[in-house]
């Protein structure tokens, strides 16, 4: 874990594809955009964090927090190297990492936080730990989907139903539900390093 200034520094990547917004499979970049706007985070293109980016001292809960927010450029499939050269360039280590992806085994408006394991399926996750060699210890934030009947291809690239866009938006239930488990995280690396 990285400490800036006696502030534990996160790197939260949001999953999806930028020409597909506002659909299933981009949930993680829709989370991404609410983080900022609650935030106040103004967000630009970074060539060298490999997309959309921006970074800013914030408070948690009752944690101050070196937020670094991040959505990819890349396709999903491969967006591995492009979130590796990001962590190499700020936070380090990967359980400063936290990736939010869409998940079709978790019922639609469930977050399920996890550390570590297999991508089950995932591509987006496949394709992290390749471009990581391997490293598995970073946060996963896996927001569900369901499943729908027919072709899951078909189904995640469809746009996310307006209940579940307003469930992790704005003043949202499911983004509260994501600022406390940053906090958790944030709380937990801080108090590792033996900091008050």
């Amino acid at each position: 874990m990285t400490v800036v200034s006696g502030l534990p520094q996160l790197l939260v990547v949001g999953l999806g594809n930028l020409p597909f917004p506002q659909t299933r499979h981009s949930i993680g970049h829709l989370i991404i955009d609410a983080l900022a706007a609650r935030l106040h985070i103004h967000m630009s293109t970074d060539r060298t964090m490999g997309g959309v980016t921006g970074r800013s001292k914030v408070t948690l809960g009752e944690t101050a927090v070196s937020l670094i927010l991040l959505k990819p450029k890349p396709l999903m499939n491969i967006t591995g190297p492009s979130v590796a050269g990001a962590l190499r360039k700020s936070v380090k280590a990967s359980d400063a990492m936290v990736i939010i992806h869409d998940s079709l085994s978790h019922k639609p408006k469930v977050l399920s936080p996890k550390i570590g394991g297999s991508a089950n399926g995932h591509n987006g996750v496949r394709s992290i730990i390749s471009a990581l060699g391997g490293e598995t210890q970073f946060h996963r934030f896996r927001i569900g989907i369901g499943r729908g009947p027919g072709d899951a291809a078909e189904y995640v690239l469809s746009k996310l139903p307006e209940e579940e866009k307003f469930y992790w938006n704005g003043d949202g239930i499911g983004l509260d539900l994501i600022c406390n488990e940053l906090e958790r995280i944030a709380r937990k690396q801080f108090e590792s390093q033996g900091l008050p």
